[in-house]
């Protein structure tokens, strides 16, 4: 009772302190745009009292003493302004800033081009952070031809990203894979709506949607904990200081197959009931139909030393992706001291497919009179088509409907002179829905294959005797696929000013946070057979698809297929012609619930130890708790039954960071923090799933652990009045209990009583069958340094002084430890998959006025995507090269022409298998080519 008395003593007698002191709070904006300017330094001139103003423009000085002050404004290619200000106890006092060049001091009119002050914005905000972070403006976004966020974020130092189509989706943070990286909307993390992980599909997103890009590389207390590698933090587009209208219209052509472009957006925003009420809606649409060109191939060896190939693809495919996101922010200042915010934004991406893939598989060897040489092949070849129910929706496509809604309100009160606190609750929702999904295949078995893998870049297989009328159909079957994942979440904080060094800036901060996630993944499959005899592929309807212009090379033809249209308007729901049977071979074991509920608190001080020296030091806990349900199958199609697990565990997460701004532009900062991944979810689900007919389980595996990162961090950044930038660091993590996928080719009866006691085992004695699981490692280590320089080269004379430079390069590597092979040792010298040893950007650029004109690349080198049960089996992601090249030309003060071309490299997607060049995957897009008008008033 006297502790209690003691801490209400000390409560109350702190809200008399702060009740005889106020605020000053206010708005920095241009002068010009009218724009908000995020990352201002504010100071008082007495003293080291300084604060920075917020994603918005505003700032805001708590528990100030009565008195007059001397206020100045200090942003990179503006000039410092300085106000007088009088403060009241109790009360706060308004003093905006509206900042501009000075035309009559020419030495001091830094902003060249009008594009050049979004990059003031960003690189403001980077050097005003207190951990280490690239910050990427809209209008820094706008200066390369990215349609979607992961395009634009692989510009970012330290970034890569895995592609899709040609597009880039999952995004890998300083070598480590999408699975250790987190990604938010305003804070709030984006569920997922792929079916067995928690990534985030970058290219959901259109980039004109997002205001800025964060990229925080090191986590403070008050972040969430889950992202080992890196948060990149979506800001969505607040609302404007005064009426604004922008809009973009915009058409464009994909070669690969010679399809139209088409892209739209329209932004408007205003501020109503005397400047209390804030709005700003958007939207964007995009509708691109291209393709892309495929070949796979998968590689084995046999007993005497043979590689060949045992099973390749080719494929050609037709997709259209539609993409529309609208998105609305809203907010309401009642006072000074109190304000609400309101954002909302829903993604919606339609992604029409149809694949068509020619299979040479089933393939045996035929060995010459020595018993060792190979002199031929016999196998089977195989033509499937991949499309849709024939509707409004599919259009004879596999449709993959795709929905990310964000929605979240926000407040800001102002307690006391000296305390503050916000609350945010959020609520988001990813769903993955495909319905009518079919396919159709075709066999004909029994051929002689010719093999030329004298190249086996592009490895080449050749049958003979082949006929359309030999061609039995082999399968026929409709599919509907649904993911869901919904996010509730809440947070509360407060921020007080408590400084224990007299004279030095001084806050605490603390807070609650709770995440409450679902996920649901509820497949379902069927089986079609034609009444009466099946129809052979000679007599149905055909496409025809040759060589000529065929990207991996005229000597693969995909050749004859069922066509889209025959397989759309086939009615398999008329008894008369189709009988129909459940396949639970396909979803059985792939549908699973989870339930994630995590609850966190932190506290954080950020303490200024001399004016120069300042240093955040905290710690988070995280509490998990789950519960999965997956199904255990027997033998394929059989559910034995549903399995259910719950695991309960908690983190607790230190946090030590150092500032130190040696000049007023050149800082050093240093961070030890720490950072965890939890599991995918489908690796978690307790599912059992026998295949007996490819002597076959996969399993789930409950047990997993989170894995648990320390990362320690050192970065020099020295930043140019002319808006520029040169920095460089080095990095190091140690990942305890890291994921990796497991696979054992010699798996027994005896390994399956081990793993899973009690349970009916399938393995038959004195057989070996395959084994596929998620483990834990014992530990990896990354390490790695990055340098970045960018910078308008306004020293140069005249014409030259308009050219500017945007680089940067990253090194990465590991080294894991506690990776078993299929015999149960260690496998030595294997690196972390996903871990690019060398990334680089770079771009050249003119700008003035009226003209830009830019020429960007983007380098990826080769590394390990997929441990397989040995080396042999291990699959890369090979290196990348982009080029790409775009322009604009300000017709008027409000209207602007642009020009822009991807991929002029033609830069194809590859993986190989153990060794650079064996080819296991190369998938070619072809360039994409935009022309277009922006409206600005």
């Amino acid at each position: 009772m006297i502790k209690k008395l003691l801490l209400f003593a000390v409560f109350f007698s702190a809200l008399a302190t702060y009740a005889q002191k106020g605020v000053i709070s206010g708005k920095i904006t241009d002068l010009e745009s009218n724009f908000s300017l995020p990352g201002a330094t504010v100071r008082i001139a007495d003293g080291n009292r300084y604060t920075v103003s917020n994603q918005i423009g505003d700032y805001e000085f708590l528990n100030v003493p009565e008195g007059s002050y001397t206020v100045e404004v200090v942003y990179m290619g503006y000039q410092t302004q300085t106000q007088e200000v009088s403060v009241e106890a109790g009360k706060t006092a308004v003093l905006n800033f509206i900042m501009g060049s000075d035309a009559q001091n020419l030495e001091e009119v830094i902003i060249v081009g009008d594009r050049l002050k979004g990059q003031a914005r960003a690189l403001n905000q980077q050097k005003n952070n207190q951990n280490i972070t690239n910050v990427i403006s809209s209008d820094q976004v706008g200066r390369f031809p990215d349609s979607n966020i992961g395009d634009a974020l692989k510009r970012v130092p330290g970034i890569t990203m895995q592609n899709d189509q040609g597009e880039a989706r999952n995004i890998i943070i300083r070598g480590l894979a999408p699975a250790l990286n987190s990604v938010t909307i305003n804070g709030d993390r984006i569920p997922s709506a792929e079916g067995d992980n928690r990534n985030v599909q970058m290219d959901l997103i259109p980039s004109d949607m997002i205001a800025t890009m964060e990229v925080n590389k090191t986590l403070t207390p008050d972040m969430d904990a889950d992202a080992i590698g890196g948060s990149v933090n979506l800001i969505t587009r607040a609302a404007p200081n005064g009426e604004r209208i922008s809009a973009t219209l915009a058409g464009g052509y994909a070669p690969i197959r010679e399809n139209p472009i088409y892209t739209a957006g329209l932004v408007y925003g205003n501020r109503y009931l005397d400047n209390k009420l804030g709005v700003v809606v958007s939207a964007s649409y995009n509708n691109n139909d291209f393709g892309s060109d495929n070949v796979e191939a998968v590689w084995v060896q046999d007993d005497f030393g043979n590689t060949y190939v045992e099973e390749m693809d080719i494929r050609k495919y037709d997709v259209q992706r539609i993409r529309r996101s609208a998105a609305l922010a809203m907010d309401y200042k009642f006072n000074e001291n109190n304000t609400i915010y309101l954002n909302a934004m829903y993604n919606w991406r339609d992604d029409r497919e149809n694949r068509f893939r020619t299979t040479y598989d089933d393939i045996e060897v035929n060995y010459a009179a020595d018993g060792e040489t190979i002199d031929g092949f016999t196998g089977r070849v195989k033509r499937e088509t991949k499309g849709g129910v024939n509707n409004s929706r599919n259009k004879s496509r596999r449709l993959e409907d795709q929905r990310v809604q964000n929605y979240s309100v926000r407040g800001e009160h102002l307690l006391t002179p000296g305390l503050d606190m916000d609350w945010q609750v959020n609520y988001a929702k990813a769903r993955e829905f495909r319905p009518g999904e079919r396919y159709i295949e075709f066999e004909q078995e029994g051929l002689d294959f010719t093999q030329n893998i004298t190249n086996p870049e592009r490895p080449f297989i050749g049958s003979t005797g082949e006929d359309v009328n030999e061609f039995a159909q082999s399968g026929l079957t409709e599919n509907r696929d649904d993911t869901q994942e919904s996010e509730f979440g809440a947070k509360l904080n407060f921020r007080f000013a408590l400084s224990a060094i007299e004279g030095q800036k001084g806050r605490i901060r603390t807070g609650l946070r709770v995440r409450i996630k679902d996920k649901d993944r509820n497949n379902i499959f069927y089986s079609y057979e034609p009444v009466g005899d099946a129809p052979t592929l000679g007599q149905v309807g055909t496409s025809f698809f040759g060589g000529d212009g065929y990207n991996p090379g005229s000597q693969y033809v995909p050749g004859i297929f069922a066509s889209a249209s025959y397989l759309g308007n086939l009615n398999l729901n008329n008894t008369s012609l189709f009988t129909s049977e459940l396949d639970p071979s396909e979803f059985l074991a792939v549908n699973y619930t989870a339930k994630e509920n995590i609850y966190a608190g932190y506290i954080r001080w950020d303490q200024d130890i001399t004016s120069k020296l300042s240093v955040i030091v905290g710690a988070r806990i995280e509490n998990t708790h789950i519960d999965y349900t997956g199904n255990r199958v027997l033998d394929e199609e059989e559910l034995e039954g549903t399995i259910t697990n719950t695991n309960s565990y908690t983190n607790i997460l230190p946090n030590l960071q150092f500032k130190y701004n040696a000049t007023d532009d050149f800082i050093l900062r240093a961070a030890f923090t720490t950072a965890l991944a939890r599991p995918d979810y489908y690796a978690l689900a307790p599912y059992v799933n026998n295949i007996a007919a490819d002597t076959e389980i996969i399993a789930g595996n409950p047990a997993l652990d989170a894995t648990y990162s320390y990362n320690f961090d050192f970065m020099a950044e020295n930043y140019f009045k002319s808006v520029g930038l040169v920095s460089g660091g080095f990095f190091y993590k140690k990942l305890n209990d890291f994921i990796y996928n497991y696979s054992n080719n010699q798996y027994t009866t005896a390994d399956f009583a081990n793993d899973f006691p009690g349970q009916a085992n399938p393995v038959p004695a004195g057989e070996n069958w395959t084994f596929l699981q998620s483990r834990n490692g014992e530990s990896v280590d990354v390490y790695g340094f990055e340098v970045a320089f960018q910078r308008q080269l306004d020293f140069l004379p005249g014409f030259l002084r308009h050219f500017g430079i945007y680089t940067n390069y990253t090194y990465t590597d590991s080294k894991a430890k506690g990776i078993a092979s299929e015999d149960g040792d260690e496998r030595n010298d294997v690196s972390l998959p996903g871990t690019a040893p060398h990334m680089f950007n770079g771009s050249l650029f003119w700008d003035n006025n009226r003209f830009s004109a830019r020429v960007s690349v983007n380098y990826a080198a080769d590394y390990l995507d997929e441990l397989g049960a040995d080396a042999f089996q291990d699959s890369y992601y090979d290196k990348q090269t982009f080029l790409d090249v775009n322009a604009s030309f300000k017709i008027t003060d409000n209207i602007r022409i642009f020009a822009e071309a991807n991929n002029l490299t033609n830069q194809p997607l590859r993986y190989y298998q153990g060794v650079s060049s064996r080819t296991k995957q190369v998938e070619f897009y072809e360039g994409r080519f935009n022309l277009g008008l922006k409206f600005d008033f």
